[in-house]
């Protein structure tokens, strides 16, 4: 089985060498495909990327429109059964592309699939456990009224095959924070995801990611996201708000209290 991995990237120079290790350095019964499109960097990223030697690597940069529209591009070139993106600054753990491998070989009907993921800081030192925690215990419960409720899927730990990722559509590219959730609630209206008990990657956070600051505008975006998708159900619409609200202020109590 072939896997490919697409990486948007721009200006992350400082943390892509860390991604690159957490790619490459993974093990088992798979044919790798590491594709990173950049959006044009000038903090030294293109000299990293010329410096990496290995053939499963390919790389071009190049502007573009933004990071789904990196991301489409990259999966118009994956050639990869199973396919996912990481973005510059996050890290796969040891062995996770084996298990996913694994996984969708013993459940040939699985279509995608969620693992667990950790947060760590810019000097990757897990933190903010409680989230994370917060997370699995949705994932255990996990049905599609929930998603549609609050996005608790962490993006750098979802697989999906290619061709169902095709039949699904590209990432909606006038999302500027949410268009994972978009493509998980459309992928999640075809079927039920392969939930795993098993950490894949882990997410960074710090001082210059989209997440580092919490900013209302995601949510509220977030929120429009879900409506595509919720109908008439007030219900569901009503409860999507209030965790919205929940977590802006959690959020916000993190923030101020600095953990």
């Amino acid at each position: 089985m072939r896997i490919s991995i697409i990486t948007p990237s721009f200006n992350q120079c400082r943390f892509l060498s860390r991604t690159a290790r957490s790619i490459l350095s993974q093990k088992g019964d798979f044919d790798l495909e590491w594709l990173i499109l950049d959006g044009g960097s000038t903090d030294g990223t293109v000299d990293l990327l010329k410096s990496v030697s290995d053939p499963r690597a390919r790389w071009i940069s190049e502007p573009d429109r933004g990071q789904s529209h990196a991301i489409n591009k990259g999966l118009a070139m994956a050639t990869g059964e199973v396919v996912a993106w990481l973005n510059s600054d996050d890290v796969y753990l040891p062995g996770a592309l084996a298990t996913v491998v694994a996984a969708f070989t013993e459940h040939r009907e699985a279509q995608w699939l969620v693992g667990r993921c950790q947060i760590i800081d810019r000097d990757d030192r897990v933190i903010r456990s409680a989230i994370a925690a917060y997370k699995d215990r949705a994932l255990d419960r996990y049905r599609y009224r929930a998603l549609l409720r609050e996005n608790f899927i962490s993006q750098p730990a979802v697989f999906w095959r290619r061709g169902f990722g095709n039949s699904v559509g590209a990432l909606d590219e006038s999302l500027h924070w949410t268009m994972d959730y978009d493509f998980w609630l459309r992928m999640g209206a075809r079927c039920e995801p392969l939930i795993l008990d098993v950490a894949l990657a882990q997410f960074r956070l710090h001082e210059t990611s989209k997440s580092s600051v919490v900013d209302r505008r995601q949510f509220d975006e977030q929120y429009r996201v879900a409506l595509r998708y919720l109908g008439d159900d007030r219900l569901s619409r009503a409860i999507h708000r209030f965790n919205v609200e929940k977590i802006v202020w959690a959020y916000r109590v993190l923030r101020f209290t600095g953990w």
